[in-house]
């Protein structure tokens, strides 16, 4: 009798155990995320098999932008403060090079075939266009006050630079280094981010509170997408990252101390639902299978772990201070 009693035991407890192992999200596939830490001048290395930092890379002063470069080998890193970007090898986490930015880097976009590198640089009001296998400037493009984000469009043609302080993003010509068109957004311009199919433009207001939608062909904005957050005074909705998914159907939108990524349906311009992570976030990544999209939270010290499809917060990972940038490539 108890052995039988002790098999039905086991037996149900291996049910168990299989119910909560397909139910549970397991790992974010074979990749690792780095984010840039820019109180802590490091670099968190995160393994998304192990969902924990597996090493911190001590880097320049107040690192923001990253990336990485399209064959996967290098890191490069805004390194604001020492104005220039680094350059550290991703197989050994060393620097092994710097780039000349320009002042003040702070975020830059690689062209669609990877290279070359446009960089803002928000103190001399310059977008610099850098050859990263010569590592050496090939362009300066004056843009509006206080350049920041950067976009290149899918067939490589068309830069977008938007300025913090003109209140603009600025549309750049790939060929003649030329600003061809200005368009007005709302306050304080963060990110410009391209949709896959290159119909749209978005382009995230911090202090205006809202997402406007250009059409990089016409140079006029055809949507604005305002937020609100239940409980939350407007002025703490602050638009900053955002990322689409591959089908363009879904876009994220980063808010800043709402704490809070928008989901919206990026036909209608919607907003489906908003997702509570950490303190102040500010930029996302996805993993290269967009199974899960990475969030930097400033002001809890950690990224956000979310799951795509169910549209859930599933993990917090902690890094270091003021968390900015992230990147992810596999292992």
């Amino acid at each position: 009798m108890q052995t039988a009693m002790t098999r039905g035991a086991r037996s149900s407890a291996w049910w168990l155990a299989g119910l909560l192992l397909a139910t549970t999200p397991g790992p974010a596939g074979a990749y690792m995320a780095y984010v840039s830490n820019e109180r802590d001048n490091t670099i968190s290395v995160v393994d998304l098999d192990q969902m924990k930092t597996v090493k911190t890379v001590p880097v320049g002063q107040r690192p923001r932008g990253i990336t990485m470069t399209k064959d996967g080998s290098e890191i490069l890193v805004c390194a604001s403060d020492d104005d220039t970007i680094q350059i550290i090898d991703a197989a050994t986490l060393r620097i092994v090079g710097t780039l000349p930015s320009g002042p003040d880097p702070e975020t830059f976009a690689l062209h669609v075939s990877g290279n070359p590198l446009y960089v803002s640089n928000e103190d001399d009001n310059m977008v610099t266009v850098i050859d990263v296998p010569t590592r050496k400037v090939l362009a300066e493009i004056s843009t509006g006050v206080e350049p920041e984000g950067m976009a290149v469009s899918p067939d490589g043609e068309t830069i977008v630079n938007t300025s913090e302080t003109t209140n603009m993003a600025h549309f750049l010509d790939y060929k003649t280094h030329r600003m061809v068109a200005g368009v007005l957004v709302d306050a304080r311009p963060r990110v410009a981010m391209f949709k896959h199919d290159g119909s749209e433009v978005w382009v995230s207001s911090e202090l205006g509170g809202t997402v406007s939608v250009v059409d990089p062909q016409k140079h006029v904005v055809t949507h604005k997408i305002s937020f609100d957050v239940q409980g939350l005074r407007g002025d703490l909705i602050q638009p900053v990252g955002i990322q689409f998914t591959a089908d363009d159907a879904t876009a994220f939108v980063a808010l800043g101390p709402a704490n809070r990524v928008a989901v919206i349906d990026a036909k209608t311009y919607k907003v489906r639902k908003y997702l509570l992570v950490g303190q102040r976030v500010w930029q996302m990544a996805f993993t290269p299978d967009q199974k899960y999209l990475l969030t930097t939270n400033g002001l809890s010290n950690d990224i956000s772990v979310i799951d795509v499809a169910g549209l859930d917060v599933v993990k917090s990972i902690q890094v270091g201070r003021l968390p900015w940038g992230v990147v992810v490539s596999p292992k």
